[in-house]
């Protein structure tokens, strides 16, 4: 038999999927993969059990459904304070993880650069691999996440064609500045560099901070690819239902690469999750109150466990310096800490370029007496966990 594909040969199982696979083993509590315990908005649901009845069941115009994109244009509009054309500039996708890979492989030549900040969302390793890119890593540096600007602009000096973008940042929890912001889009300007950006975390911020659109800068909306999804926003991560904004002309060639992926997103759930883009800002609002009470549980737990952690400005991760337990494998720890305490995580080695191995992800996207019991659960970390 002949070899097979030589670009997929280093290809691994996803390590938050695998921790995910793990957890359902031995029946921990699953903090490590990035979804909800707890159902989305009950308009949505009875949405959905309409359209079950009602239809459509049939393919979508591949871009999207004409009605789910202009209310998706509708949406976008009113958060980024830009003029969005639902036919021009929207294009649905399945998930915002095809709208990133349905954007690199419009945009990037196999050799050619892309810068990636570390940490990064495990994805985004794979994405270069498929695309044939080549990833310029720049760190972002605990306990703040700031990136050196010499840094990033040697980076750019580098001749890339695209900066991958995740704000707010999964895993970190940084949310980027409007100062930081400025100063990246005066690089990509500078250096005829694209953005891409990943915002599925956009309404998930925590004050005092603030979610700025790199897209709505001066001279910044034709390079800029802006990938995000209703998963989190809308506690739908099952329905797979993302898009990408940008000019036409890149909406155009990212369509595609779409068409010859997937086809089309679900036309019975794009057209149930009107109800959730029709919401108005007290919608938002509470979603961002919910998050807020679910960090501040889990961290003040953290906090009274002597446990050492960070703070997240926007998403919903923190990331656990597991140091003092003397592990040189963080997946090894995560896989005791499966065994021995009921808690999943994922370990931050699949996060970090550098070999860093002395973190571990956990997520508090939980119903509040989830994230109660995975806290007395973790009272047994400092005394089971040492090796």
């Amino acid at each position: 038999m002949q070899a097979l594909s030589l670009r997929t040969a280093d290809f691994t199982e996803s390590v938050i999927r695998k921790m995910t696979r793990i957890c359902l083993q031995h029946n921990a509590i699953n903090l490590s993969q990035g979804f909800p315990d707890f159902d989305p908005p009950i308009e949505l649901q009875e949405a959905l059990a309409k359209v079950a009845t009602k239809g459509p069941h049939q393919y979508a115009i591949t871009s999207g459904a004409a009605n789910f994109k202009q209310a998706l244009a509708r949406k976008a509009s009113h958060f980024m304070g830009l003029e969005v054309n639902a036919e021009e500039n929207v294009l649905v996708t399945c998930g915002s993880t095809e709208a990133m890979i349905a954007t690199m492989l419009a945009l990037v030549n196999p050799g050619e650069k892309v810068i990636v900040f570390s940490p990064f969302y495990e994805n985004y390793g794979a994405d270069a691999i498929l695309s044939g890119a080549e990833p310029i890593f720049v760190p972002l540096n605990p306990p703040e996440f700031h990136f050196d600007e010499d840094a990033l602009e040697q980076a750019f000096k580098q001749k890339p064609k695209a900066i991958i973008l995740c704000n707010p940042s999964n895993p970190c929890g940084k949310v980027f500045s409007l100062k930081e912001l400025e100063f990246i889009a005066d690089l990509a300007i500078k250096y005829d560099v694209y953005v891409i950006t990943d915002e599925v975390y956009e309404h998930i911020i925590f004050a005092p901070f603030q979610h700025h659109y790199i897209a709505t800068l001066p001279k910044m909306f034709e390079r800029t690819i802006s990938c995000s999804s209703l998963s989190k926003t809308y506690s739908i991560t099952g329905w797979r239902l993302g898009y990408l904004i940008a000019s036409k002309e890149i909406v155009q060639r990212a369509h595609k690469v779409h068409d010859f992926l997937t086809i089309g997103a679900a036309a019975p759930l794009q057209e149930a999750a009107i109800a959730g883009l029709n919401f108005d800002q007290s919608y938002y609002t509470d979603l961002q109150n919910k998050y807020t009470l679910m960090k501040d549980t889990f961290l003040n737990g953290l906090k009274a466990l002597d446990i050492k952690h960070s703070t997240p400005q926007g998403a919903y991760f923190v990331l656990v310096d597991i140091s003092e337990f003397g592990y040189e494998s963080d997946t090894e720890f995560c896989q005791k800490l499966i065994e021995k305490v009921g808690v999943a995580a994922v370990p931050g080695s699949s996060f970090f370029k550098d070999g860093i191995n002395t973190y571990i992800r956990f997520h508090f996207a939980k119903k509040l007496e989830t994230l109660h019991e995975a806290l007395n659960r973790l009272e047994k970390m400092k005394t089971l966990m040492r090796k």
